[in-house]
């Protein structure tokens, strides 16, 4: 057997570059007990908690593989929800940054979360049109709420009753009785999607904010308000409503359902529109934790703040037009009655809801937070489409008060994205460059240590030395800039078109340049004198110019410096010989331009990877393909060989790193990671570190490890992916009884929750055959007439030599409760009826019964059809409603001790911290009067 060649792994080693992903939303976090400091930003698949202050990252929460879209914290400010794109939700401690807590129900991307007042319940909204209420405490879903037509945008919770308000795209706003989780009202007063919304005034007030530049105010009347004789009567708003409709056309209709006033919880009527200044849509839409401040956004960089003013306000608003009303009454001479003034005088939505002032940041908003200061200072924190995070200040209190900058992140990323990477000769230092800087990365601490301005960078190179860069640009300029003092030294117009590429020679002495003009240029580097100062500065200055008859792609020298290839625009390859240019090979066969190749180190082969998708193999004696691989799904942008060998990477627009041999022409391993295009990469001269750049924004450093790679096992392990996918993709286990659309579950189907409900099947297979063992053993044993110890199976051994019936019941509190219910659904019937054995004994025994209960309910509920028609299970059934009842009757009475104690603890603390707070005032009062008889004695002795 020949041997196999062996290949090292690469691995996701750090994201970097990244201040915050544009597809989810920033929020305020509390740690360290301060708030309005830091704020959580998603940052791809992870999130990134910031501290404004320094502008440094202070906390990473890792995430899996998917995108964060959605961030919520908790009331508490302990913990963070986060929606993935998955449709996952993860709750993570914001004190050890771990997320232990996950929820998987939806079939799509988080949209919006929200908890409730005390933090006990979670509410989701997701792409899939679907609402899941979830229980943080128990880490399970509570039901599930369908009745949206298309994506959710916004879920609230009333604080004061239960229920639950949605908006969607659909145009809808519906509101749910969490009691009986059914949708009792649903507004159609809009007529485009309904982005946002809030409750305001009391939560007497709804705010929605669609894809027009209104935000429509609606007042809301619960049905204790209603029955009250001093209300009106709802007959009254039920009337105009068709008044509302006709004065604002069909934009904003009626919102009155066809149901009894004894029927209906609450009532809604329009109670007005208030003008945003934008005339886009609306983006997001949210108030401050007082409820006093509103604010909004559209597709623009400008937030709109409004405050909403208190009762009191409102009345002495009211009494100051009251008086002039008067007054101006008087000076007509008009002798109107008080009345009849009272009904001209009216507060209209704009006099509660007054605009404070308009927040304009430095780039277009995606997303933003507000919060109050103890000291009265509203502060919001913008996320920019820019990679950029702003936070600006305002006293909301003072009329005429403008917005001030604070503080911004800026030097932790880019403005645009990356479109260029280079490595120094050391490995240490990464350069990065952009549409309008340049960035050196420290590459073991990601720190950015130098940033420098630039024209919009196409390729770069760092000048042998790594004192001085070398950067092309769109313009066709090259740019030469020096690391120390992070000036730009000099800048030459090479090319009339793009300039698209570089290429350093071998021996260092000088570089080729490539560019859109179709022309190939050679520059060598020099030393001139410095205007500014007497020492010398390097420079370069053009050569040789080779003349084509298509545009240049891409350049490359060969490692020996004999030929030059040059990728043009005709989809070929020409290569030349660099000292006479004569014509030396065509390489023709792509379907689409080269985009990017390069030539091994031995100058053997040439990699091609072009638009098509494909890459191609050439030897460089005589210019045959050796291979043609289907490499990507979608344009081939990069290729770089590692140093020293025949392995190369290629990177594709399908967000995908791809490993390949070039001599076997086989895949070797994928690194995934990136979630939108990716533009190019740069590999380390040592060949141990790879760097690539995307559209997301992002920097992802991948290591070489000593871990060696097997392609069978990884071609496997890939296999094993696809499976997984494929059965989180298949339909759900169905329930005898339930109909398609009534699917009450909260749960979705899992690699997870099928590998659980494989861990229950083999506890009770073991349980069976152990059983089945004890009893052959019994009557071996009497049949010989001595008692012999029985073998003990090495996995009861491993878990402290228990009982089978024991080791199932571990497995069950090994099961995470998010995925126990949908664990249960997968389980067979045939292993019910021992399960439910089973339970009747731990039961008995009084350990566990929260968990026992839920998944005997649960199971009841799921097969009751079956286990009733069961003659056999009738006496299980029996003994368990005993034993459940008693049981369960205990653990209340436990419970009600114990809440009693509390209580009683709680009562105790109070009335000691009065005692102790009436003894600090009487030693604070009696300091006082030493303080001042120790004065007055100052005093006479002066006198």
């Amino acid at each position: 057997m020949g041997l196999t060649k062996q290949y090292l792994r690469y691995v996701a080693s750090a994201v970097f570059g990244l201040i915050g992903s544009q597809k989810g939303n920033i929020v305020f976090v509390t740690l360290r007990g301060e708030k309005g400091r830091y704020v959580a930003v998603p940052g791809c698949e992870h999130v990134f908690v910031w501290d404004l202050r320094k502008g440094e990252k202070i906390l990473i929460l890792q995430g899996l593989r998917h995108e964060v879209t959605c961030l919520c914290p908790s009331p508490d400010g302990l913990h963070l929800a986060v929606g993935y794109e998955d449709g996952s939700i993860r709750i993570f401690s914001l004190l050890s940054g771990e997320g232990n807590v996950t929820f998987n129900g939806h079939k799509a991307a988080i949209t919006s979360l929200k908890y409730d007042q005390l933090g006990g319940r979670l509410a989701s909204g997701s792409k899939d049109t679907d609402v899941i209420v979830w229980d943080v405490i128990n880490e399970s879903g509570l039901y599930r709420l369908k009745g949206h037509k298309d994506a959710i945008t916004q879920a609230l919770f009333l604080r004061e009753k239960n229920l639950l308000v949605t908006s969607g795209k659909d145009t809808m706003v519906k509101w749910w009785d969490l009691d009986t989780q059914h949708c009792f009202k649903t507004m159609v007063g809009h007529r485009t999607e309904v982005w946002g919304l809030v409750l305001v005034s009391e939560e007497k007030r709804l705010i929605t904010g669609a894809s027009d530049s209104e935000l429509r105010a609606w007042d809301i009347s619960y049905l204790q308000e209603i029955e009250d004789p001093e209300e009106p009567e709802p007959k009254k708003s039920k009337e105009s409503s068709p008044g509302i409709q006709d004065s604002h056309e069909a934009d904003d209709g009626t919102l009155e359902m066809d149901e009894a006033p004894e029927d209906r919880i609450l009532t809604c009527r329009k109670a007005g529109s208030i003008m945003r200044e934008g005339r886009d849509r609306v983006v997001n839409l949210a108030i401050d934790r007082t409820g006093r401040i509103l604010a909004c956004h559209g597709t623009d960089s400008v937030l709109e703040v409004f405050c909403i003013l208190s009762k009191e306000e409102i009345q002495k608003k009211m009494d100051k037009k009251m008086k002039k009303a008067k007054k101006k009454a008087k000076l007509n001479s008009c002798n109107e009655e008080e009345e009849d003034l009272e009904v001209n005088v009216k507060m209209t939505l704009q006099d509660e809801i007054q605009r404070v002032a308009n927040i304009k940041a430095s780039a277009k908003i995606k997303s933003f937070d507000l919060i109050h200061t103890p000291q009265g200072e509203l502060k919001a924190v913008f996320l920019l489409q820019n990679n950029l995070v702003e936070l600006y200040s305002l006293n909301a209190s003072m009329p005429g008060s403008q917005p001030v900058r604070t503080n911004r992140i800026t030097i932790g990323g880019h403005r645009s994205d990356v479109r260029t990477l280079a490595f120094s000769s050391d490995n240490i230092a990464i350069l990065s460059a952009a549409a309008d800087s340049i960035k050196i990365w420290n590459r073991s601490t990601l720190q950015c240590i130098r940033t420098m301005t630039c024209e919009y960078a196409l390729c770069s190179f760092f000048v042998p030395g790594d004192r001085q860069v070398v950067i092309g640009t769109k313009t066709g300029k090259l740019q030469l800039c020096d690391l120390a003092s992070g000036n730009l030294l000099e800048t030459i117009d090479a090319h009339d078109g793009a300039l698209w590429s570089l290429s350093l020679s071998p021996d260092q002495r000088g570089f080729v340049t490539g560019g859109a003009d179709k022309s190939v240029k050679f520059w060598d580097f020099e030393l001139v004198k410095d205007e500014n100062s007497t020492q010398k500065r390097l420079s370069v200055k053009q050569t040789r110019t080779l003349q084509l008859d298509e545009e240049v792609l891409c350049v490359s020298y060969s490692p020996n410096q004999k030929l030059l290839a040059v990728s043009l625009l005709d989809c070929t390859v020409k290569v030349f010989y660099v000292d006479t240019l004569k014509f030396f090979l065509s390489l023709y066969g792509h379907k689409l331009p080269v985009i990017c190749m390069d030539i091994s180190y031995d100058g053997a082969l040439i990699a091609t990877g072009s638009a098509d998708r494909n890459v191609k193999i050439w030897g460089l004696d005589f210019g045959d393909c050796h291979k043609s691989l289907f490499a990507h799904d979608d344009s081939v942008m990069y290729l770089r060989f590692v140093p020293k060998s025949h392995l190369f990477f290629t990177a594709g627009k399908d967000h995908k790193i791809k490993q390949w041999d070039a001599d076997k022409f086989e895949h070797i391993q994928t690194l995934e990671g990136h979630h939108q295009e990716i533009w190019c990469l740069a590999v380390s001269p040592s060949g141990d570190y790879v760097v690539s750049s995307s559209h997301d924004k992002s920097l992802r450093l991948w290591e070489r490890t000593r871990e060696p790679l097997i392609l069978e096992e990884e071609k496997e392990m890939q296999r094993e992916a696809e499976y997984e996918e494929s059965v989180a993709k298949e339909d759900q286990p169905a329930v005898p009884g339930e109909t398609q659309g009534d699917n009450y579950f909260t749960g979705k189907k899992t690699i997870e929750t099928v590998k659980a409900a494989e861990r229950i099947m083999e506890a009770v297979e073991l349980y069976r055959e152990e059983t089945a063992k004890m009893r052959e053993h019994k009557a071996i044993c009497k049949a010989a007439g001595k008692e012999v110890p029985p073998p003990i199976n090495p996995i009861l051994m491993a878990y402290g030599n228990i009982s089978p019936s024991a080791y199932v019941l571990e497995i069950f509190k090994g099961i995470k409760s998010s995925e126990l219910e949908e664990s249960l659904l997968v389980l067979p019937f045939s292993y019910v009826p021992d399960i439910l054995r089973l339970f009747n004994e731990f039961i008995q025994q009084g350990s566990d019964i929260e968990l026992l209960c839920r998944c005997l309910f649960f199971l009841l509920r799921i097969h009751f059809g079956q286990i009733t028609s069961n003659q056999m299970l009738v006496p299980v059934i029996e003994k368990l409603k005993e034993t459940t009842i008693s049981k369960v009757s205990q653990v209340r009475d436990v419970i009600g001790f114990n809440m009693a104690g509390l209580d009683y603890l709680k009562r105790e603390c109070e009335a000691k911290s009065e005692v102790m707070f009436f003894a600090d005032a009487t030693s604070h009062l009696e300091e006082k009067k030493r303080k001042r008889k120790k004065r007055e004695k100052l005093i006479l002795t002066v006198t």
